[in-house]
């Protein structure tokens, strides 16, 4: 007689959830429950310190320009070295640059030299690890499930940011900006931790190249071949521009003013996360055929929240606004991200994801650092209803692109060396579905 224990066990993960991608589904949780209070606490903390609006931008920008100076060396070495090597070490930096900003603010000696100096620390980090994750990620799934499996690890990296949110919006309030900062600390060391155990054994050694510059030659070839990416990456230039300008300054300083302080503009922040986590639910379903024609269309609601911080809403329409504006964006993010698995050759992945992120955040710095200046110029409300334009126009832009409206999915990825998407019929029988997510 067989017994139970002789059975085979079924594993309670569906096939395509293989061990990196359940590491690196945990370790994102992990992380995005520890960061999203983290840039509340770092806003509030400036402002704590004595800070206004301007040294809020100057903050933020000091995060964002050595992420857009060193990501294209980034990219390079991840396509070089083992990128979970990459991404481990990345995780340490973070983890110390935090703990640091963490034990300055709960000094109550913070300086804004200080603060700038300590957010550069954490961009250079992320400047090497996005690559790395984009291209781990990417690599650890395999066949049609892909736009499946990257709207489960959305969705659950979006869930985490919504309780990190709004969770880290109430610490702020009640036990001040430097406790989430230490929190923040401790989340990126346990999520280095679940990434040292991942396996890049299934991935070929990368054969040796003509050095840096060659790598960095041959992603810029790989990125300018296909029309449908580099105008959505100059599109999102903007976009991320303005809305992380808006998000970042204007919205800490209308929740201050109107709002009733850092709870309010946490659960704010927390509406957008339950929004996209509603997105990539909708995204396991619903598998739309010009998948970058309908991302793209979702694009047009990031101009919500800055028009609704511009008049100001109420916190209830506020949380609407918001919570449908992270629904939309996640559905341009899962499309986005199969686009990218379906067209990039693997060994190419992380050069292409170092020329996306550089593309999509290289105005971030100026956006934050100006978002200041250009309050005082025109006002705040102005300033927030230029920010919702920009995102419409732009978006519009993009949309009289052929590629973008034609491209098409694909039940299998590119092989190795196939024509790029965008070269003639290949491209029209084309699929993509994903998410670089720069706003998730």
């Amino acid at each position: 007689m067989t017994s139970a224990a002789d059975l085979p066990r079924r594993s309670r993960r569906p096939s395509w959830a293989g061990r990196n991608y359940t590491l690196l589904t945990a370790a994102a949780v992990v992380t995005n429950l520890g960061s999203q209070g983290a840039l509340i606490a770092a806003a509030f903390a400036v402002l704590g310190a004595g800070g206004d609006g301007g040294d809020v931008g100057l903050v933020a920008a000091a995060r964002t320009l050595p992420l857009v100076l060193f990501l294209l060396i980034g990219g390079a070495v991840a396509d070089r070295l083992p990128r979970h090597r990459v991404m481990v070490a990345a995780n340490a930096l973070n983890c110390v640059s935090q703990a640091a900003f963490a034990v300055l603010v709960l000094s109550g000696e913070a300086r804004l030299w200080q603060m700038m100096l300590l957010s550069a620390l954490g961009g250079t980090g992320q400047a090497f690890f996005n690559p790395a994750a984009e291209g781990m990620l990417m690599s650890s799934v395999r066949g049609e499930q892909a736009s499946r499996a990257f709207a489960m690890f959305r969705m659950a990296m979006q869930g985490a940011g919504l309780g990190g949110a709004a969770l880290g919006g109430a610490l702020v309030a009640v036990i001040g900006p430097g406790w989430v900062l230490a929190v923040d600390a401790v989340a990126f060391a346990v999520a280095g931790a679940l990434r040292s155990f991942l396996d890049v054994g299934h991935i070929p050694p990368r054969e040796p190249g003509g050095g840096l510059l060659a790598d960095l030659r041959d992603g810029w070839h790989e990125f300018v071949g296909r029309p449908w990416l580099w105008t959505i990456v100059a599109q999102f230039s903007v976009v991320v521009a303005v809305v992380g300008a808006a998000d970042a300054v204007y919205g800490p300083l209308v929740a201050r003013d109107s709002l009733g302080g850092p709870g309010p503009w946490g659960l704010a922040l927390g509406a957008f996360g339950a929004g996209t986590v509603g997105g990539a639910l909708l995204m396991t379903r619903w598998k739309p055929r010009r998948l970058l024609l309908a991302g793209t269309l979702c694009v047009f609601p990031l101009a919500a929240p800055a028009a609704a911080l511009a008049v100001p809403l109420p916190v209830g329409p506020l949380y609407a606004v918001m919570f449908v504006s992270g629904l939309a964006i996640e559905v341009f993010g899962v499309s986005w991200m199969t686009a990218l698995h379906q067209e990039i050759p693997e060994e190419k992945l992380s050069r292409v994801s170092a020329y996306d992120w550089f593309g999509s955040i290289a105005m971030v710095p100026l956006a934050t650092a100006l978002a200041g200046p250009a309050e005082q110029a025109f006002g705040r409300t102005t300033a927030l209803w230029g920010c919702a334009t920009l995102v419409v126009l732009v978006t519009a832009a993009v949309l009289c692109v052929p590629d973008v409206r034609n491209l098409t999915r694909r039940s299998r990825a590119v092989a190795q060396g196939a024509p790029a998407a965008g070269s003639g019929a290949e491209h029209v029988s084309a699929d993509a579905e994903g998410a670089a997510g720069r706003l998730g």
